[in-house]
Parts: structure tokens; sequence; C-alpha cells
């Protein structure tokens, strides 16, 4: 099979696959609420909304990534249809990128801006709850202070805009010490430096975008996951580390799926995840070059393979 050419005769099957057996009952006697989410760009999987669907049933996830421009696309009736087979396959949607690039000029910034509310509309319209995206920690020319202020402002506008659609702005700190020396200036890079970002917007709809890897990079532990309450978190992300590499050794773009090295304590970071009531989704975001050369059907079986190892962990 060709690279990324998958599921096109399924499409129309979704229906009928989402009238099979939950396949994402390994869950139904556990104690968690979060749900294993399905973001295929992150394992290097290209698909449609519809194809997405149609692999999460097959692969047994329990919620989808979003695709304004694909749900946007579609005739009411079309959308109705989709939404229904979601509904009988038992499958929601976790949270969308933001589509706003705030890390560059001011006219970008405003142009991205302008075009944030009809975005958010079809999110709406759908029943999505979070957008997220993730907070750089250096800058070429602008200091601590200088970045803090700009980002302030620049989130504020976007949750602003967010919060009456009812949807919260997820933003994920990124921790690897290895990216520090790539600018002059140093920034964000831990939870605590994050939620005093997230403060200074004054807006109650943006909370944190955990993922373990950064967390492990950070040098944090379980005790810090238990100072969020289920409402200071968005969405999540589960990755490993790599082998043979300490956390501040960690490269960003080199990570691995959930359980693949046992680096990283998932137990301990999803076990916390439960204490708090964390009910929303849990999504896989290794950019693995291994995983990105795979075709997409086994690049799917492996990451759900591995997401259900890691939720065995705390079952």
């Amino acid at each position: 099979m060709q690279r990324r050419r998958f599921l096109q005769d399924t499409t129309k099957g979704i229906i009928a696959m989402s009238m099979l057996p939950n396949l994402a009952a390994f869950s139904a006697a556990g104690k968690r609420k979060f749900k294993m989410c399905l973001r295929p760009g992150s394992i290097g999987v290209k698909v449609n909304q519809k194809e997405c669907l149609a692999a999460a049933i097959k692969y047994g996830f329990e919620a989808i990534e979003p695709r304004a421009s694909d749900l946007s696309a579609m005739k009411e009736q079309e959308l109705t249809a989709f939404l229904e087979s979601m509904e009988k396959a038992n499958i929601s949607f976790g949270m969308a990128g933001l589509p706003v690039q705030f890390r560059t000029s001011e006219q970008k910034f405003q142009d991205d801006l302008a075009k944030l509310p009809a975005t958010a509309e079809i999110l709406h319209q759908v029943g999505v709850k979070g957008m997220s995206t993730w907070i750089m920690p250096t800058h070429k020319e602008l200091t601590y202070i200088e970045n803090f202020k700009q980002h302030t402002k620049r989130l504020q506008a976007m949750a602003n805009i967010l919060g009456h659609y009812d949807i919260k702005l997820g933003l994920e700190y990124v921790g690897p010490k290895t990216l520090m020396a790539r600018d002059k200036f140093s920034f964000v890079r831990t939870m605590r430096e994050c939620r005093e970002l997230i403060d200074a917007t004054g807006e109650k709809n943006v909370g944190v975008q955990l993922d373990s890897f950064h967390w492990f990079c950070a040098g944090e532990t379980a005790a810090d996951l238990l100072t969020l309450d289920r409402e200071d978190i968005v969405t999540v992300d589960l990755n490993d580390a790599h082998a043979g590499r300490s956390a501040d050794e960690q490269i960003d773009g080199q990570r691995e799926l959930p359980t693949a090295t046992g680096v990283i304590d998932l137990k301990a970071f999803l076990n916390a995840l439960i204490q708090i009531g964390y009910d929303g989704p849990i999504r896989a975001e290794p950019f693995n070059q291994k995983l990105r050369e795979m075709d997409n059907e086994a690049a799917l079986k492996e990451t759900a393979a591995k997401m259900k190892r890691a939720f065995e962990l705390v079952k």
C-alpha cells in the first residue's frame, strides 16, 4: 500500500461501521473518565474528517480531532448524518488546533484573528469545547517580560473571541532544555510559568494543555499535576521519551509513543489525572520519524495499541 492511501472506499461505510459494538469498550469497567483521542497529523496519518471517524471506529479510539475546514464544507444533511454516526459509535470530538499565528508580526496576528470567529462558529455548532496551541520557550528579539506582555495581550484577544462560542483555549508549555539554546531570550517552559501566563490574561476560558513529554522534560512530578483542578486542563498529549537520554537531553522532535520505552512514568502521570477527575481527550503526539514512515494502517494500529497499553496502567 502506498504511503497515506487509506480508507478510500470506506467513507460510505461509516454509518454501518458505527453500528458495530463499541471497540473502545476496553475502558468501560475502568476508573478513568478521559478518552483516547485520534489526532491523525501527530502520527503522520493524512485523512479527512470522515476517514478519521472511520479509522477511530476501526481501531477503538473514543474521540477524534475536529477539522473545521472539513466540517464547514459539509452540507447540512451531510453534517447531520456525520454527527449521528459519531453518536452511534459513542465517539466525541476532542480539541481543535488554534489557527492563529500569534508568535510573529502584529499584522499576521490581526489577519488570522479576523478569521477566528468563523472557525469558532462551526466548532461551536458541532459541540467542540476547546482549541489548543503551544508556547515557544524562546524568542530571538523579545526579553522574557516583553514576550510575556505580548503573549498576554494576544492571548486575551483570542480567548475573548472564543469565550463567545463557549470554547476554551489551552496553552502547552514546551519543556526540553535542549530548545533553550535556540534563540537569545528564554521564555515559558514549565507548568508554573504557564499558569502565571494564564493568570495574567484574566480570561476564565484559558487553561493548560498538558503533555507527558514536556512534563517530564520540565522536571515535574505527579505533585505538580495535583495542583491543577479538572477545569484547568483543556487537553492532554501522551508520549514517551527517547531511551538513553536524561530529561535534560531529550529533543523535542524525537519522542516515542506511550509505553514504548518506559522512560516516562506514565502510570504516575495518568493516575494523577484520574485523581483530579480529568475527563477530556488524551492524544498521542510523538513526532516520531519511524511512525511517520509507516503506512496509515500500521501507524493507526501501533498508536492505538500503545495508547490502550498506557491506559491499562491505571485500569
